[in-house]
């Protein structure tokens, strides 16, 4: 009976869980828009000083509910070595947040051809891409990519994201 109440309970109040990934050039600023949007997103969160931001070795997972669903981001670590891991990612993700530092305009070739290599993925083909340039309308991003999932939900329906 416990099992029965236990499964129906979770059944209605459980989120659909859905998979964002946060690429580019290492130091381009993801874990900044990470931040931002756990900022924006959720209640009484103390954001990191923005000095004490570190370049990401490997992954950051972030958690907002939004809109009634639960998005789980993955900022993935943007350096060269790192770059080949991406695409283990793909075929499991529900949208690309894909961030450039407009600032550096040293790097701007190199960033546009691993962006073209991202999109060229057939793992992302009908996944909604958001390309921005830092923090600056977060909110707005997130919120544009909440709506794309819901209605691509039928193409990649969301995840058990159980991860107790």
């Amino acid at each position: 009976m416990y099992t029965l109440l236990s499964g129906l309970y979770k059944h209605l109040v459980q989120k659909d869980d859905y998979f964002l990934l946060i690429l580019g050039l290492d130091n381009a600023g993801k874990s900044t828009y990470l931040e931002a949007a756990k900022t924006k997103f959720k209640k009484d969160y103390k954001s990191l000083n923005a000095s004490k931001i570190t370049t990401t070795v490997g992954l950051n997972i972030g958690q907002v509910d939004v809109s009634g669903i639960r998005i789980n981001f993955w900022d993935l670590g943007g350096q060269e070595d790192l770059q080949s891991l991406w695409d283990k990612y793909y075929a499991e993700c529900h949208a690309v947040i894909y961030v450039v530092d407009s600032a550096d305009r040293e790097r701007m070739d190199e960033s546009k051809e691993v962006f073209d290599r991202v999109i060229g993925s057939e793992h992302l083909i009908g996944v909604p891409l958001f390309y921005t340039c830092g923090p600056d309308g977060v909110h707005e991003g997130i919120d544009w990519l909440v709506e794309c999932v819901k209605r691509n939900a039928a193409n990649r329906p969301p995840k058990d994201a159980d991860f107790s």
